[in-house]
């Protein structure tokens, strides 16, 4: 059975490499959806570093220019396609998108839709939906940190950082945390022990804290500073890589930071020193096998949910905007002086 009624959606275009007071705010009708979507009515989305390094045109497989951003969401079902379960309206599901969330209303595909218990606020269940899934795959899936260990997270106080910290700090691992000195009281309030990545010496400080070295590192940093990230392990410790900020506002080929990092990371691979690097690709495998990669999706996430519904892990809302202010969103974000994820909310 088909739902559907006509849906008028607003949505915020991103036309070209603009600044964030360039994006655009347009209204049009929803198509309905078709065999196997459903329409979503976005009750949350948020500011990811894709979307800064999208608007600059430099995000490593973005669609061409104009699309609507937004790499994740979460939302209610208002509407089904041709055989798609009915039971699905008014049930509240997260999805991740890549780009398509800075909307009231999109329509994402079924088997997308990973649920979010009744307990869980839309807002707090949007800020760990990417961040929560990358945080628990990264320390659970890749490095694999028993308790006891100590690890470093780069960027202590952003999304994906502070969701880092208290899952190791809630497994039993210690945490030494980088960020700006503002955010210091932050990280310490979250379980780590704060480092100034402005410091003159932000390595050595660590190495202070962790003579011995330590089991993994978490960096979303990449550029020069990866080498010493590498340097700070412990026989048997673990790099992981999951991005390359450090290019950000590089102008050029956007592929060419990454190439670089992948060829360093496997140059470091083949050493026999019993240490090990990764880069962390959320989406790797998606494509040869949805489905198996879609259930790892939903169970971490159920995971992380379920550590958010009994208290254990805070997700850090930096500030909520509504829809149509989503430039301020974006600027907010680029200034590098919240702690937390900003969340896009709908229309007040």
């Amino acid at each position: 059975m088909n739902s559907t009624v006509t849906t008028s959606v607003t949505e915020i275009v991103l036309p070209g490499a603009v600044e964030p007071d360039g994006l655009e705010l347009r209204t049009r009708a929803l198509d309905d959806p078709a065999k196997g979507q459903v329409v979503l009515r976005m009750d949350a989305t948020g500011v990811s570093f894709a979307e800064q390094q999208m608007r600059r045109g430099t995000y490593y497989d973005q669609p061409p220019f104009p699309f609507v951003p937004g790499y994740d969401v979460v939302g209610t079902v208002t509407a089904v396609g041709p055989e798609t379960d009915a039971a699905l309206v008014g049930r509240r599901f997260a999805a991740v998108t890549k780009t398509g969330a800075w909307a009231s209303h999109l329509l994402v595909d079924a088997v997308d839709l990973m649920p979010v218990p009744d307990e869980v606020e839309a807002a707090a269940a949007e800020t760990v939906t990417v961040n929560g899934i990358t945080a628990w795959q990264m320390l659970h899936r890749v490095a694999g940190v028993r308790p006891g260990g100590t690890i470093v997270v780069l960027g202590a106080n952003g999304g994906v950082g502070s969701t880092l910290v208290q899952l190791a700090r809630h497994a039993g691992i210690t945490v030494i945390g980088t960020a700006s000195a503002r955010h210091h009281t932050t990280v310490r309030e979250l379980g780590a022990a704060p480092v100034d990545y402005r410091g003159p010496d932000m390595y050595g400080r660590i190495r202070e804290l962790a003579p011995d070295g330590v089991d993994a590192v978490f960096d979303h940093v990449g550029g020069a500073g990866v080498e010493q990230s590498w340097q700070l392990l412990r026989k048997g410790g673990t790099l992981v890589s999951y991005g390359t900020a450090a290019s950000k506002n590089d102008e050029g080929n956007s592929q060419l930071p990454v190439l670089k990092l992948f060829g360093r990371l496997a140059a470091w691979n083949s050493l026999p020193n019993g240490k090990s690097a990764h880069f962390y690709n959320f989406w790797a495998g998606k494509r040869r096998c949805r489905a198996s990669w879609q259930r790892r999706m939903t169970e971490d996430l159920t995971q992380v949910l379920r550590l958010v519904a009994d208290g254990t892990l805070t997700p850090q809302i930096a500030a909520t905007y509504p829809l149509p202010d989503a430039a301020s969103a974006l600027s907010l974000a680029e200034s590098r002086t919240v702690a937390g994820k900003i969340v896009i909310v709908p229309e007040a």
